[in-house]
């Protein structure tokens, strides 16, 4: 059997792409095995100390004086490697790297209310870009090799080879897959995954085994969970809007408003609790093992994890997410006397869907967490929630592929971030959505006014 000239292109590209993208992942496997491992430390030797949050102005200090040396690393830098992919074709400066581990670490370390999985992928994004400099790609080649190298980042950090290789793909745009870049991300992701666990990287699962059976009621349920989760996707971006507004709007040397973020947090957490402080995983898994919480827990948690992000804190917004999205499940399910484990695991991923407008992603990683039985019910509540969060996301430089509703008149093809909402209302007006609209609008121009100071 003879090979023509596109059969025998198509090999070699196949080959290529399996030779880098293992390369990727071993590079980055091995790198965030290194970071993991190090917060980690860094956690104990905090721990160690009752009132270690009480570092925490400093640290934000700290940490906005050090990012001006790489103003990528602010805040859940994941944005900041989405706008470099469709903006400069991944080109990612290197001093990014050690910035923004440094920073993530000193921050989760002093309690700082993020995530870790920020960090990997920045780690994946920066390592990409510099190979792609050292063999000297064209943009179309480093663009893929960087999306490879988040692919490898998330799923290093999160122990989910299939939901993490499809997150890096789906995140870039809302409604539309680089179906070029699946086999290099898939192949990134399990080197890693591999590489991870070799070094010993342990990763949560939970099986989630004692699921109610089918009825048009406990459908219905799930329907209402979906809606709400869209909701409280609305409530987490806006609110990151909103303290994100209020940062801009304090016209103080910068630095001194980490000293002010940090005065906020360790308020908070003596009138509330150090629950709310960290990665939080212990009330996660507390949430998933069927426990009650506090009622307002995920709304708290949204204001702590808004102002560290806000005010000089470094790291990711999706361990955040997950902490809201399974607290606000176990709230969901105690207020209509349902199973809290069923709805916080659905909580977590519905949440993760919507705020990242990656319904396919979290439906996946569902099915890798808590196992193939909720799967089906979760993957119905991920793309109801999804759709009801509207044309926002907490990645605001995620471009718009697709009307999620043709009551929605958007300008498909530009940044989130760029987008004006006009809704139609048939024969009347929807005051709650205009009202909305109009809030997001102040919210946005005061941001960008305050941008300047």
């Amino acid at each position: 059997m003879k090979l023509n000239l596109k059969e025998s292109t198509v090999f070699i590209s196949v080959v290529k792409w399996y030779v880098l993208a293992s390369l990727v992942g071993l590079i980055v496997g091995g790198s965030v095995t290194l970071f993991l491992k190090a917060l980690d430390w860094s956690i104990v030797f905090a721990e160690r100390y009752p009132y270690y949050f009480l570092a925490l102005p400093l640290v934000f200090f700290l940490n906005i004086l050090i990012t001006r040396f790489a103003p990528e690393a602010e805040g859940h830098g994941t944005d900041k490697v989405i706008s470099a992919i469709h903006k400069r074709s991944g080109k990612i400066k290197v001093m990014v790297l050690p910035v923004k581990l440094f920073a993530t670490i000193i921050t989760i370390m002093a309690g700082g209310s993020v995530g870790k999985e920020c960090p990997c992928a920045q780690i994946g994004g920066t390592m990409g870009s510099a190979l792609s400099d050292l063999l000297r790609f064209d943009d179309a080649d480093r663009k893929k090799i960087v999306i490879c190298g988040i692919s490898a980042g998330f799923v290093a950090v999160f122990g989910a080879p299939i939901a993490g290789s499809i997150f890096a793909v789906e995140v870039l745009f809302i409604g539309s897959i680089l179906y070029d870049v699946l086999l290099p991300s898939f192949i990134a992701g399990i080197t890693a995954y591999q590489v991870s666990s070799f070094f010993g990287v342990k990763y949560f699962h939970h099986s989630i085994e004692i699921i109610p059976a089918f009825s048009e009621i406990y459908f219905l349920e799930i329907v209402l969970a979906g809606v709400f989760f869209g909701i409280c996707a609305i409530y987490v971006i806006d609110m990151a809007k909103v303290f994100e507004t209020i940062a801009h709007k304090i016209t103080i040397w910068k630095p001194l408003k980490g000293l002010i973020g940090g005065a906020l947090m360790i308020g908070l957490a003596f009138a509330f609790s150090t629950r709310y402080l960290g990665l939080g995983l212990d009330t996660i898994e507390w949430c998933l093992k069927g426990n009650s919480i506090e009622w307002y827990a995920f709304l708290v948690k949204v204001i702590f994890a808004a102002i560290t992000l806000s005010f000089g804190g470094s790291g990711g917004i999706v361990t955040p997410i997950f902490f809201v999205g399974a607290a606000g499940g176990a709230f969901f399910a105690q207020l209509l006397g349902l199973d809290i484990a069923n709805f916080a695991s659905i909580g977590m991923v519905s949440l993760l869907a919507a705020t990242t407008n990656t319904p396919i992603a979290a439906s996946i990683l569902c099915m890798e967490l808590f196992g193939t039985q909720i799967a089906p019910y979760a993957t119905v509540a991920c793309v109801i929630s999804f759709m009801v969060s509207g044309h926002r996301s907490i990645y605001p430089s995620q471009i718009l592929a697709i009307n999620k509703t043709r009551k929605a008149q958007v300008e498909i093809g530009k940044e989130l971030e760029a987008l004006e909402e006009n809704y139609e209302a048939g024969g009347s007006r929807n005051y709650i959505l205009n009202a909305l609209q109009l809030i997001n609008k102040r919210i946005r121009g005061t941001g960008k006014r305050g941008e300047n100071e």
